[in-house]
């Protein structure tokens, strides 16, 4: 066209390299292509034209968050005429009119993180991974720490609930493994602080967590209730570390373990090599934290319970054997989440495995058979309606040879036998090799021979070591007092 200005159509055409048809026919119409197109038309009648304001429109206006797909359905129930094909005619409508008619919608506000200001925690449910220890489904989630700014996390595996003894637990494991505390601890509701009942107790929970965050010079935040996107920063790393963890076990070939130290260990390696990809990052954040304080608070609740003539103690519904010496003693007990510390005063007796009661209420028990034993051996027959039996059982092994004798002997040769298998796996340390000598004679359908079991778990002579004792002359012991009475006259 500038060319046209000073030029004849036919000299502008070649200056400007088209073809002078072309040049008359821009001369003609200067519009481009795309601004001649007419609008396209609609091909066939809009099936929703009777329907949209009278049924739709007031459905949306009423319940604002109604799927579209509950919205077809029950226009289908009152035009069946429709069909099924306007399913997505319909969809396409309802998402235009709440793009113009519908009501606002929530912001997130992306945030800029500061290096060592903000660290999350959170739980996270482990079901769908089926994790089994020894063949034996574990129930458990896993406690989840993150940094937001680096994110450096750490995970510890827990058998419990959201409880205050799990979060001190794993929040001081992850920062002493950090080595550095942020000054900042944000979590979502914080179940694991205000799940009590009555309001004395809730109180006391609320005061743990507050002496436990300034133990580390940290301030303690929420977000608000029931809304997960304002702990995000946590929030989305559960589901890439529960990825990671189910694509590991998939490379593992097997979801169970033998113990739970091993799968403890899986999971911290998984996280440890998640956080060698932010090393540097970590590193670089590591120079922003607080010191750490000189030593752990307590991650653990303390109570007091009373040995029972029983030869155990119960405790939130669960009933622990102990040594039956310290029947009538009052111990301190120290509850963690997975294990139950033992004092009496201030001597450290033992540690037993945490229990945990049924959902439904039903008690459970903790049962060492070492405790027991020994009384056993007296009362034999008070195995038989024992009311911790089966828990008191070591193996699967025991307890099917158990069953057997039932059948073939009577109730107190039955009882005397189980018994002294008990009593030989205890004294001689052998229940492991025991169990399997028991399975193989299950397997070939035989009662156990106690005379070739004692033969075979007996001590070897060869084995045991000689202890040669020299006595000293008492004439050693005159020389010593001579010597001492003689430096004290000097």
């Amino acid at each position: 066209m500038k060319f046209r200005k000073t030029n004849t159509t036919g000299v502008a055409a070649a200056r400007a390299s088209i073809s002078t048809a072309t040049a008359y026919r821009i001369d003609k119409d200067p519009r481009l292509p795309s601004q001649k197109q007419t609008p396209r038309q609609r091909r066939r009648p809009d099936p929703l034209s009777d329907v949209f304001d009278a049924d739709i429109v007031p459905m949306l206006r009423a319940a604002p968050g109604i799927r579209s797909v509950a919205i077809f359905e029950e226009v289908i129930r009152r035009h069946p005429e429709l069909g099924e094909g306007v399913r997505r005619t319909l969809e396409r409508r309802v998402r235009a009119w709440r793009a113009i008619h519908g009501e606002e919608q929530d912001v997130i506000f992306r945030q800029d993180h500061v290096p060592g200001r903000s660290g999350l925690s959170d739980f996270t449910v482990m079901d769908d991974a089926a994790i089994t220890i020894a063949g034996v489904s574990l129930e458990h989630r896993l406690y989840h720490f993150r940094l937001a700014y680096s994110g450096f996390q750490h995970a510890h595996v827990v058998l419990g609930g959201e409880s205050f003894v799990a979060l001190a637990e794993g929040l001081q494991n992850a920062l002493w493994s950090l080595g550095g505390a942020p000054r900042e601890h944000r979590s979502d509701s914080l179940s694991a602080a205000f799940r009590n009942l009555d309001r004395e107790a809730q109180d006391d929970m609320t005061r743990r967590y507050e002496d436990l965050c300034r133990h580390y010079g940290m301030t303690a935040t929420r977000n608000n209730a029931g809304i997960a996107h304002e702990n995000g920063s946590i929030e989305g790393p559960h589901g890439h570390l529960k990825r990671a963890i189910a694509d590991a076990l998939l490379m593992r070939g097997s979801a169970d373990f033998d113990d739970l130290p091993a799968y403890r260990c899986f999971i911290d390696e998984i996280v440890s090599r998640r956080n060698a990809r932010h090393a540097k990052r970590i590193d670089s954040e590591r120079t922003e934290l607080q010191d750490l304080p000189g030593r752990r608070t307590a991650d653990y609740e303390e109570v007091s319970v009373r040995v029972t003539s029983s030869g155990g103690f119960t405790l939130r519904k669960v009933f622990y054997t102990v040594p039956s010496r310290l029947i009538g003693h009052r111990l301190r007990v120290r509850l963690f989440d997975d294990r139950l510390d033992l004092f009496i005063g201030g001597t450290h007796l033992t540690t037993l495995p945490r229990g945990r009661a049924d959902a439904s209420g039903k008690h459970d028990q903790v049962v060492d058979y070492r405790h027991v034993i020994h009384a056993l051996r007296r009362k034999p027959m008070a195995l038989l309606r024992l009311v911790y039996r089966d828990q008191l059982f070591p193996r699967l092994a025991y307890r099917r040879t158990f069953d057997t004798l039932i059948e073939h002997l009577t109730e107190r040769q039955a009882c005397r036998v189980m018994v002294e298998l008990l009593a030989m796996a205890h004294e001689r340390n052998c229940e492991s090799e025991l169990a399997e000598q028991l399975s193989a004679c299950l397997h070939a359908g035989q009662l156990p021979d106690m005379r070739a079991l004692q033969t075979r778990f007996a001590p070897d002579p060869a084995r045991l070591p000689t202890v040669v004792v020299h006595l000293a002359p008492l004439s050693a012991y005159e020389a010593l007092l001579d010597s001492s009475l003689t430096g004290e006259a000097a």
